[in-house]
């Protein structure tokens, strides 16, 4: 579990593909700090630390991870939103987060403002059912309220803070980002289609 608030911004510095999988290494200031087996969230994708060598860290990602992700778009260079798992001993500042990306979304238009930044994302209408005006939403890894929620967009707020400490900053009209909808909505909606079958 996570909370969608970005410990650290890591950067991608070589890839490598064996068979339908993609194996990366990623260099951050947390590395250092990893275990082996450790589960980090990587965009709000979890995955699990294979290696550490000084201050880069090794995890893969399997087929199934990468069509659902923005993963397999990753490039030497990328940034990427870093969150360890969650202690269960303090204060939730974020949200529940698994760290299992539902889909991906598509930046429509990326706005600054006077000290802030307003983005717009268009994800699969079939989502729809899950997002809610002030809501919350998992985006690349980053705990974020939505609104002006539409069946198949909405907009999010960026305070400077978040612009600077997460990848957001890199992202401009036609960027994939990774969503994870709220498990609870989730849970819900399952519900709710298990009473009312269509």
């Amino acid at each position: 579990m996570f909370t969608g608030i970005i410990e650290s911004l890591g950067t991608v510095r070589s890839i490598e593909s064996t068979g339908s999988n993609r194996t990366f290494w990623i260099q951050s200031p947390l590395s250092t700090e990893l275990k082996i087996d450790q589960s980090i969230s990587h965009n709000g994708a979890c995955l699990t630390v294979e290696e550490v060598k000084d201050d880069t860290h090794r995890v893969t990602a399997i087929e199934e991870t990468l069509q659902k992700t923005n993963l397999d778009s990753w490039q030497p260079g990328a940034l990427v939103n870093l969150e360890r798992c969650l202690l269960m001993n303090g204060r939730l500042d974020g949200h529940i987060v698994q760290g299992h990306v539902d889909t991906t979304a598509t930046c429509l238009k990326r706005h600054e403002l006077k000290g802030s930044w307003e983005f717009r994302f268009e994800f699969p209408r079939k989502f729809g059912h899950l997002v809610i005006e002030k809501g919350s939403i998992c985006l690349n890894g980053t705990s974020l309220t939505i609104f002006n929620v539409k069946r198949d967009r909405f907009d999010v707020a960026i305070i400077p803070y978040t612009f600077q400490h997460t990848n957001i900053q890199s992202v401009t009209p036609g960027s994939s980002v990774n969503l994870e909808f709220d498990l609870i909505g989730k849970y819900v909606s399952r519900l709710i289609s298990q009473k009312h079958p269509s």
